[in-house]
Order: C-alpha cells, then sequence, then structure tokens
C-alpha cells in the first residue's frame, strides 16, 4: 500500500463509519480490525524501532499499536451507541478508552488492605469458582441468596462476562476483569434490574466510583434508548440518587465480596455506606403529564 494512502486510512474509516452506523454495526468492528490489520503489517501508528512480533502478556492479551486501539475505539463506540445490548462491544470500548481510569482504580486497591489481598489472591467470579446451589441454600436476606435470585429473577449466568484482550498491563487486565465480573453484585447493592433505566443508573453510579470513560458514556448515550417518562425519571431521580451514592459510597472494588456472601444484604450496604434506591412518587405520572403532556 503507498505511503500516501495509509496515512488516509483514518478519514477512510471514519467515513465507512459514518455511512454504516445505523445499518451495519457489526461490519464497523469487522473494517476497524481489516484496518488495524493493514496498518500492523505496514506500520502505520507504530514505533519504527518496535518490533514484529509482541508477546501477550496474558491468556487472551491481544497486542495492539494506539493506531489500532483508535480503530477499535470508533468501531465499538458505533455499535455501542446504536445497540446499548452489545455488551462484547461495550467492553472492546472500556478496554480501549480506561487506561488511566484503571491506574487509579489500582492505585486505590494497593492503598487498602483488602484491595491488597484481592489484587494478590485474584479471585474470579464465574461458575466455576461461585457455588451458586450454596447460594441458593443460603437464608433470605442474606447477600449471596439476593444475588443469586437476581441472577434468576433476570436470568443471568456470571459466565457472560468477555475476557480482556486489549489491556497492555497484565495488573490492569485482572482490574478490569474484576470490575466486569462485579458488575452484576453492584446491581444487586442497588436494587437496580437489567432493563436500560436500571442500566444507565448503574453506568453512573459506576462513572462516578471508577472514573471509566466507557460508564460515563452509558450513562449520556443510553437514555436515547429510554421515553421521554423514563427519561424525566431518571434525570429527576434516579441519576441524582446514583451520583450522591457513588460519592457516599465506599470504594466498592475494595470489597471481597465471595467473603461476605453469608452476611445480611442490608447489613452489608449499610458498612459499605449504600443509599436506599430512590422511592419515585406514585403521583410522578400526573406530575409529568401536568408538566409535559399539556
Amino acid at each position: 500500500m503507498a505511503a500516501h494512502s495509509r496515512i488516509f486510512l483514518p478519514f477512510r474509516f471514519a467515513i465507512f463509519t459514518s455511512q454504516n452506523i445505523r445499518l451495519r454495526p457489526r461490519l464497523i468492528l469487522l473494517k476497524a480490525e481489516h484496518y488495524s490489520r493493514i496498518s500492523h503489517q505496514e506500520g502505520v501508528g507504530a514505533s519504527p524501532h518496535a518490533e514484529e512480533w509482541t508477546p501477550p502478556l496474558y491468556q487472551e492479551h491481544v497486542p495492539t499499536s494506539l493506531f489500532q486501539k483508535a480503530l477499535l475505539t470508533v468501531g465499538s463506540a458505533a455499535v455501542a451507541i446504536t445497540d446499548p445490548y452489545r455488551h462484547d462491544m461495550i467492553a472492546v470500548l472500556g478496554e480501549t478508552t480506561g487506561y488511566y481510569a484503571l491506574m487509579r482504580i489500582r492505585d486505590q486497591m494497593k492503598a487498602d488492605p483488602v484491595g491488597q489481598l484481592i489484587l494478590s489472591e485474584r479471585p474470579r467470579i464465574n461458575t466455576r469458582t461461585v457455588d451458586l446451589e450454596e447460594l441458593r441454600n443460603l437464608p433470605e436476606g442474606t447477600f449471596g441468596r439476593e444475588y443469586v435470585n437476581w441472577l434468576d429473577r433476570n436470568d443471568v449466568t456470571p459466565d457472560s462476562r468477555a475476557p480482556v484482550k486489549f489491556i497492555d498491563d497484565e495488573e490492569l487486565a485482572y482490574v478490569i476483569q474484576r470490575y466486569r465480573e462485579i458488575h452484576d453484585l453492584f446491581h444487586t447493592l442497588l436494587g437496580m434490574p437489567t432493563n436500560m433505566l436500571g442500566e444507565c443508573t448503574v453506568k453512573m453510579f459506576e462513572a462516578v466510583q471508577t472514573g471509566l470513560p466507557m460508564c460515563a458514556m452509558g450513562a449520556v448515550f443510553g437514555p436515547l434508548r429510554l421515553s421521554s417518562r423514563q427519561r424525566w425519571k431518571l434525570r429527576n431521580y434516579y441519576i441524582p440518587w446514583a451520583v450522591r451514592a457513588g460519592y457516599s459510597a465506599k470504594c466498592l472494588m475494595n470489597v471481597y465480596y465471595e467473603k461476605r456472601f453469608h452476611e445480611p444484604l442490608e447489613e452489608l450496604k449499610a458498612d459499605l455506606k449504600i443509599p436506599p434506591p430512590p422511592q419515585v412518587p406514585k403521583s410522578t405520572s400526573s406530575n409529568y403529564s401536568r408538566l409535559y403532556k399539556r
């Protein structure tokens, strides 16, 4: 490929994305991988002293240049905005945009005794490491029982979290993997369902807690999928509560959840300083109609 053609790769990809964002979101990611492969083969975006092949830092690691990460960011963002339920694309976006936030989270964990223990032992949350049947046998009201009830109620499994691929630091890769695997525990602690209203609320809470750009984007663009009535509830009740809860709660990355499944949920929430979920008055509907349906 001629040098001048390689220079315009980002512009060609941007034009392709703008033309296909509403029609073929999956194709955008495939095209991003195509342009990334071209850039890797031709040396676009790579240091002139870089080696041709970089060994993986962990099992699923895919080494990428800054240019390739930029392509993946654009493609995954395009897909995530058009389809917020594409968790695989949201995962890619979190990896390509979250490096500095992950460093801050790691520093917070290293400054906390429990966080240090988590980084040292590196526990995982999936059906191989957590006995869900044992949690179902815990008394009602315990954290573990409420967590598995939430999984059953929303037809969710802890095995659904995608493995980390594009983080070029082995310890930071574990940090974001841990964040993904405790996301459902956040839902349980916050009392939020998996619908878009609940996801936007949790994403705002996570944005305050973690500083991950992907969480902030989810909180900003997720409401576009809501009805005007739901956006009104989100803006007036759920978002203000999520921001307050995010600032008042302890750092939830420094909680060894596996050791606390037996505790009563309400006592655990009190210890973590998580306030009760917002109570939306029944008069909300009439207030909304009076204000916006005249």
